[in-house]
């Protein structure tokens, strides 16, 4: 079985495995690079809080190996995945996470998400630390669009607002799917459906990341909160109808939690 048939049937995020296997996330992450209109991250958030971007605590890299070792008796883990609270490849201790877990649980799938800017120039590093499955979040592909999703992006020590920033952020988002599909790590990608904001673009992106070769769509529902606590929350039928538009292009997933950065879920 090639690598991408055991993702799709063993990874949980993916078509096929969503039902049966389990997985793990591991918040040694806080630091993050972008704003998003959209964010509001928590860290010692109680678990009653079910969403992206919160975590109960911080984990050094041999908690990470300790929490996993923990559950590892479980035929039912299958996935070892870092996504957040902040951004993954902005934070040293994601890739000393990986190393460790990769040694220590080689049979665990490692799965990464990352908003995409330094994916780029990670995407050796992580397939050597044996990265299977790297979800990245694209929400537009043109600048006037992202500057209502994104305050400002910071890179190499540099902050830049607005269009600007969010080119740069959309260019280093696609040259890195790209560089990451070449190396065979399977590639889902995650979309924010923001009603009145980026509804009408939503196509667009899976044709983009489909041509340089993502494997699936995320299309998932706006949380209100943070800049945007006051836009609305789209309606079942135009994430549905999001999907179904989709589904001509590229395969959509359809059973995601949006879940928190330290979710663990095996049984």
């Amino acid at each position: 079985m090639d690598s991408l048939q055991y993702v799709m049937q063993n990874h949980p995020c993916y078509i096929n495995g969503h039902s049966r296997y389990g997985r793990i996330h591991l918040p040694v992450a806080p630091k993050c690079n972008i704003k998003c209109n959209y964010c509001d991250q928590k860290i010692g958030c109680s678990y009653h809080a079910f969403r992206p971007s919160v975590a109960t605590k911080i984990l050094s890299p041999d908690e990470a190996v300790e929490l996993v070792r923990k559950y590892a008796h479980n035929e039912r883990l299958r996935v070892a995945g870092i996504a957040g609270p902040g951004e993954p490849l902005y934070n040293e201790n994601t890739f000393k996470t990986l190393e460790k877990i990769h040694i220590a649980f080689p049979e665990l799938i490692l799965c990464l998400s990352t908003n995409g800017l330094l994916l780029e120039e990670n995407t050796e590093t992580l397939k050597d630390l044996g990265v299977q499955a790297c979800t990245i979040t694209i929400n537009c592909l043109d600048a006037k669009i992202g500057a209502k999703i994104y305050s400002y992006v910071m890179y190499k020590g540099i902050r830049y607002d607005g269009n600007e920033g969010v080119r740069l952020l959309i260019k280093k988002q696609l040259k890195g799917l790209s560089e990451v599909v070449k190396q065979g790590i399977v590639t889902k990608i995650n979309t924010i459906l923001i009603p009145g904001i980026n509804d009408m673009h939503i196509a667009e992106i899976a044709a983009e990341v489909k041509k340089r070769g993502a494997h699936l769509q995320n299309i998932t529902p706006l949380i209100p909160l943070a800049l945007f606590e006051n836009v609305r929350k789209p309606s079942c039928s135009e994430i549905i109808n999001a999907r179904n538009a989709c589904e001509k292009i590229i395969p959509q997933f359809r059973h995601c939690k949006q879940c928190r950065a330290d979710v663990i879920e095996i049984a």
